[in-house]
């Protein structure tokens, strides 16, 4: 993780004033609503998908390309199929891509994924309070769905919102988010949402959501970016919890 002089010290800033608004005991003073990301942001997913990513362009005899990854983190699976198909030429459709990935993340996420240390106890603390919360993921459902026999997602999340429930799966367009506001029943302006894309942070930021970028600890995330385009930036979520 790399973060320049200038970045580190608005990071510190914006960490301060994460604990100071964003804390269970305060968060009901400005927000009534909290929106989550999962991959990254809840779950230490990334080596996950890395290995999909590389195992796929494998079978494929591709060269894998990290800016790949980059790309699809922001795409649903549909979209992101067809992103695949148009850039590498492949003769499979859109339909049999995402059975593939569907099968390699479901897999993986039944063994290979957990929520990262004290994402639950956040989330748990700010149900006790009555705030509404969701899950707003361009993940399918049965992948994070196979984590369910070790941590209860639907439990811990009862509102979810998935990519293809959406017309506009991407995390570039606001549909995700503005359903999730649907569903808990409040205004875009009064949700804040954790993310740890800067691209996600920059959509939410255009329909009124107040951002908290997520740091994930994985040298491929734009730090600095996040740093600068989030309200709010953590480290971790043990934070939050004091």
């Amino acid at each position: 993780m790399q973060i320049f002089a200038h970045s580190a010290s608005i990071l510190e800033q914006k960490k301060e004033a994460a604990v100071r608004d964003l804390s269970p005991q305060y968060l009901s003073s400005s927000f009534k609503a909290v929106i989550f990301d999962f991959d990254g942001t809840l779950a230490d997913s990334g080596d996950v998908w890395q290995g999909v990513d590389r195992d796929f362009f494998a079978a494929r005899n591709l060269p894998y390309d990290d800016r790949y990854a980059e790309k699809l983190a922001l795409l649903g699976f549909k979209d992101g199929a067809q992103y695949t198909i148009e850039t590498y030429g492949l003769s499979e459709t859109v339909e049999e891509l995402c059975a593939e990935w569907n099968a390699m993340g479901v897999e993986r996420y039944r063994t290979g994924v957990d929520l990262r240390p004290h994402a639950a106890d956040y989330i748990n603390s700010v149900k006790s309070l009555g705030i509404p919360v969701s899950l707003a993921t361009t993940n399918d459902p049965e992948v994070i769905g196979a984590m369910e026999h070790r941590c209860s997602i639907k439990e811990l999340l009862p509102i979810r919102v998935f990519g293809r429930e959406v017309a506009n799966s991407n995390k570039d367009k606001p549909d995700i988010y503005l359903e999730a506001c649907r569903r808990m029943g409040v205004s875009p302006q009064d949700c804040v949402v954790f993310e740890d894309l800067p691209a996600a942070i920059l959509t939410a930021k255009s329909i009124g959501i107040t951002t908290c970028g997520v740091f994930t600890g994985r040298p491929d995330q734009n730090t600095a970016r996040l740093v600068e385009e989030a309200t709010y930036c953590i480290e971790s979520w043990q934070e939050l919890l004091g």
